[in-house]
């Protein structure tokens, strides 16, 4: 059993990290499929790249349910972390969580276990944090949409494959559905449910 002290670290100086990490989320939402740096963590536990610890601390509180799939769940330390940290509520239920922590994400759930928020209150739907392989290698996808200027070339390693195919739903669903944050070690991609797959990879 983990306890309190044997915890890693958070953010070495919490004020400063969160703004920048802070900065760098909203540089990638307001440039789909660029790649940005974050400021790593100081620590986190095995299963949580810097880069999805680093967002944790600085998006997660009390007022933010948290959904971890299996991956993320199977590892006891994740939990006690997030809660140590950051006071956000771990749930069961997907459909009500405000972040979604996924470690495996081969194994993504359909989009339709999560929230997609309502036509009054967009804002009230499940941001999803995939754990990928790279976001400089791999397949090359061609991406459209508000903040990028003509089209984005992305060469990335995700899963599940058809990622991009499935929040084609969000075209449908506008203002309402899913957004997406893309990590590799400290790296991130945003893809906003604005976001529209023009040729994959």
């Amino acid at each position: 059993m983990t306890s309190v002290a044997e915890l890693p670290a958070g953010f070495a100086d919490k004020v400063l990290s969160a703004q920048s990490v802070f900065r760098s989320v909203m540089d990638a939402m307001a440039r789909p499929g660029s790649v940005q740096r974050v400021q790593p963590a100081a620590g986190g536990p095995d299963t949580m790249m810097r880069g999805a610890a680093a967002i944790a601390l600085t998006l997660f509180d009390h007022d933010t349910p948290v959904w971890l799939d299996g991956r993320m769940s199977a590892a006891a330390d994740v939990a006690k972390w997030l809660k140590f940290h950051t006071s956000a509520p771990v749930v069961v239920d997907s459909s009500i969580a405000s972040f979604a922590l996924i470690g495996d994400p081969q194994s993504l759930p359909a989009l339709d276990r999560f929230a997609f928020g309502s036509n009054e209150y967009p804002d009230r739907s499940t941001t999803l944090i995939l754990q990928v392989e790279s976001l400089t290698d791999g397949p090359v996808v061609e991406l459209q949409g508000p903040g990028i200027d003509g089209s984005a070339a992305l060469r990335a390693s995700i899963q599940p494959r058809d990622l991009f195919e499935r929040l084609a739903i969000n075209a449908a669903l506008f203002p309402r559905g899913i957004d997406v944050v893309l990590v590799h070690d400290d790296s991130i991609v945003a893809i906003p449910r604005t976001t529209r797959l023009v040729r994959g990879g």
